[in-house]
């Protein structure tokens, strides 16, 4: 059975993009996957300086999350988009995992692992642009990202009370999206 780490690159405790998370990891699992389910806010980090690593090599934060994150084939991330962009709290944990601990190879939690990519955002994009550099991103340090991707426009109103999403065609490509990263991560493994 393949195994997917899935988290949100929000801390926030009502992000939109965790809710996105609570909705899609079910699909995963009901497609055949093992899922875990991070908090980033569970390993707060230092931003990422060259230095400060020179001096006290990786934060405990980020060894544990390593430990968590290589135990795992692939990835399900929603990711929030700030300016247009990757948010600081996803692009500093991803900076973290890349760097080698001792007796580690290179993009040890990232290379030849999968990833499909979701957002959820109030604007009318949903997010999509900043899921362009989370995609240039993990294409570049080794990841297989699926082609497809959901982003979700008027997010703050797209969730009913219970958490589920209010748009049932939403919720299909949600769970397609989930069904084509077990396919994916599922053909690697073999």
């Amino acid at each position: 059975m393949s195994r997917i780490v899935a988290f949100a690159g929000s801390a926030r405790r009502e992000s939109v993009n965790r809710k996105l998370i609570a909705v899609a990891a079910p699909a995963l699992r009901e497609a055949g996957t093992e899922v875990t389910v991070v908090e980033l806010a569970d390993y707060a980090m230092p931003l990422y300086d060259g230095d400060w690593e020179a001096e006290h090599g990786l934060p405990e934060e980020a060894l544990a999350l390593k430990q968590v994150v290589c135990a795992h084939d692939g990835f399900l991330l929603a990711c929030p988009e700030f300016n247009g962009s990757i948010t600081p709290l996803l692009k500093n944990t991803i900076d973290w995992l890349s760097r080698p601990a001792p007796d580690e190879r290179p993009m040890a939690c990232f290379r030849g692992k999968t990833a499909a990519l979701m957002s959820a955002a109030p604007g009318a994009m949903g997010g999509m642009r900043g899921l362009v550099h989370v995609r240039a991103i993990l294409g570049g340090i080794g990841v297989h990202v699926l082609p497809a991707q959901v982003a979700l426009p008027g997010a703050f109103s797209a969730f009913a009370e219970d958490g589920s999403l209010v748009d049932e065609a939403v919720a299909k490509r949600v769970v397609s999206l989930a069904e084509g990263l077990h396919a994916l991560t599922s053909a690697l493994a073999r």
